[in-house]
């Protein structure tokens, strides 16, 4: 289970730092930049704010309004802390803006506070969260502004100003703040679902990964079991054969001892190349692929003959596609069917190997007349196999939309029925 646990940790955490990587890549230069130095994107964040506010800082200053200097420079100490405690911050800034308008109403500073403040918290809360912050901190600087009866003391000496230039005034300012706050809340917002997305792609990467080592495992573990089952089958048979006919006949002993070898080498071979997918002559994880056989079913067939199963082969329609993977299909159900029967079968006096195509189906069918219990049946607990050959033969079968049945045939025997369907030449998957 803790294996198992590490394994989906490492998969996930593989899967984020590659996706990790691709998101820095899309964030250019300067964003990258800003992103690994949050304190860097703070000091630009405040000295925007200063910048904007620097023309009520300056006529402030001139008319001796200390206070107002001191409380933009509060609102610009508190910008500092607002991706930390997003919410406090926008209440902060709320109110000094209220407190820096009353002293100061036409101030370049109106509501710039606010738009840093809000966007930081639309960037890290819930879209319901941001609006009602938004609607709560917005309104009492535009009720302020609303409900104001003064103006520039310039305006006083203007002519032809209308007489509700005030009223125009002031709601044109309340509206603004109310649209420009909106217009920062919005933009933090569409980034936090900017960010959930690339989490959800960086979860789907890393659920994409595990299935894709889980299925590779499975891949493996089918590909070893046929290469175990079939070849110490085959070599049991050879080395009991070997013991009977060694006084007999020495000559026909030799020929069985060489099958013998043969095959414990085909073995080993097939055991590294099953097991070679795992790692390149780099040692880095090698690329998921199908396993090539390395080997024909001419030679299976002769190396069962040999183990002593009185075999008969027979195809017909076209040939085999050339596509290695179909090609190893069908090679590992046969190589399955023939050690269930040179393992279970008793009193064996014909096995028939039946390969036929016909446009786009191709069946296999292996029968035997022997007497005994093959995989799946009601003794086969108390067998040396595992009872997964015949599901790793199903699954096989799956991949080229088939199926694989066995069980007693019609004239007493095991018969075991495959049929794939191979669509490569239409051009599908």
């Amino acid at each position: 289970m803790t294996e198992a646990l590490q394994t989906k940790d490492a998969s996930a955490a593989s899967a984020d730092a590659s996706f990790a990587e691709i998101a820095q890549r899309r964030r250019g230069r300067i964003r990258r930049y800003f992103f690994k130095h949050p304190r860097a994107m703070d000091a630009v964040v405040v000295l925007c704010y200063v910048l904007l506010a620097l023309p009520t800082i300056i006529t402030s200053v001139i008319d001796s309004k200390w206070f107002v200097v001191a409380l933009l420079l509060m609102i610009a100490i508190a910008l500092v802390f607002r991706r930390h405690f997003p919410l406090p911050v926008v209440a902060a800034v709320a109110l000094l803006e209220v407190a820096a308008t009353i002293l100061n109403p036409w101030g370049s500073n109106v509501s710039v506070g606010l738009w840093f403040a809000l966007y930081a918290l639309a960037s890290l809360k819930r879209r319901a969260v941001a609006l009602v912050v938004f609607a709560v901190a917005s309104l009492p600087l535009s009720l302020l502004y609303l409900f104001m009866w003064t103006s520039p003391s310039q305006m006083n000496t203007l002519q032809d100003v209308p007489e509700n230039f005030h009223l125009i005034n002031n709601i044109a300012t309340a509206i603004t703040i109310m649209l420009s706050n909106l217009l920062a809340t919005g933009i933090g917002i569409s980034v936090r679902q900017r960010r959930e997305h690339e989490g959800e792609i960086a979860a789907w990467a890393a659920r994409t990964t595990q299935l894709g080592k889980v299925t590779e495992r499975n891949r493996i573990a089918r590909e070893m079991h046929d290469v175990v089952a079939h070849s110490l089958t085959v070599m049991i048979s050879l080395s009991d054969g070997a013991a009977v006919v060694v006084k007999k006949d020495p000559e026909r002993a030799g020929e069985v001892l060489n099958e013998l070898s043969r095959t414990g080498r085909a073995a080993l071979a097939d055991m590294r190349r099953v097991l070679g997918v795992l790692r390149d002559d780099s040692g880095r994880p090698a690329p998921l692929a199908p396993l090539e056989s390395g080997h024909n079913l001419a030679n299976l067939l002769e190396g069962f003959r040999t183990a002593g199963l009185p075999l008969h082969y027979a195809h017909t329609g076209p040939g085999l596609p050339s596509d290695p993977a179909f090609q190893l299909t069908v090679y590992r159900i046969v190589q399955e069917s023939l050690t269930n029967v040179l393992r279970y079968g008793r009193a064996l006096s014909r096995v028939d190997v039946q390969v036929s195509r016909d446009g786009d189906l191709v069946t296999i069918n292996v029968n035997d007349d022997g007497r005994g219990t093959h995989e799946g049946g009601s003794e086969f607990a108390g067998s040396l196999g595992t009872g997964q050959g015949i599901a790793g033969m199903n699954e096989r079968a799956g991949i080229y939309a088939g199926i694989v049945t066995a069980g007693p045939g019609k004239r007493g025997g095991w018969a075991v029925h495959a049929e794939l369907r191979w669509n490569g030449d239409k051009g599908e998957s």
